[in-house]
C-alpha cells in the first residue's frame, strides 16, 4: 500500500511540474485623455489589454516600433508580450497620453 502511494505522489507531483505556469492578462485604462497605470509590469507571454474608455480614438505607440495598437473609442485591443524590455509608448493622436510598460523575462 505504501508503495502505491508513493507512485501516486510521484506522478502528481510530475503533473503539477510539467504544467507551465498561466500567463496573465495586464489592463491598461485609457480614459479622460490618460494612461492608467503610467507604468505597467508583465512577463514575456502575458497579455496587456488596452481600454480605451474615452470617446476618442487612442493608439498604444512604442516609441522603438516594437508595437502600434489601434484603440477605438470605447473598445479595447490586445497584445501578447514576446521580448523582454522597457518600452515606452504614447498615443500617436494625443502624444501627452505617455507610459512605460517594463516586461519581465
Amino acid at each position: 500500500m505504501l508503495g502505491r502511494l508513493s507512485a501516486i505522489a510521484t506522478a502528481v507531483l510530475l503533473v503539477a511540474v510539467a504544467v507551465p505556469a498561466h500567463a496573465a492578462t495586464v489592463e491598461i485604462t485609457m480614459e479622460n485623455l490618460e494612461v492608467s497605470p503610467k507604468d505597467a509590469s508583465a512577463k514575456v507571454g502575458d497579455t496587456i489589454e488596452w481600454i480605451n474608455k474615452d470617446v476618442f480614438v487612442h493608439t498604444a505607440t512604442a516609441r522603438n516600433g516594437d508595437f502600434d495598437v489601434n484603440l477605438p473609442a470605447k473598445k479595447s485591443g490586445t497584445l501578447v508580450l514576446k521580448k523582454a524590455g522597457t518600452i515606452d509608448y504614447y498615443c500617436r493622436f494625443h502624444p501627452n497620453m505617455k507610459a512605460t510598460l517594463k516586461i519581465e523575462p
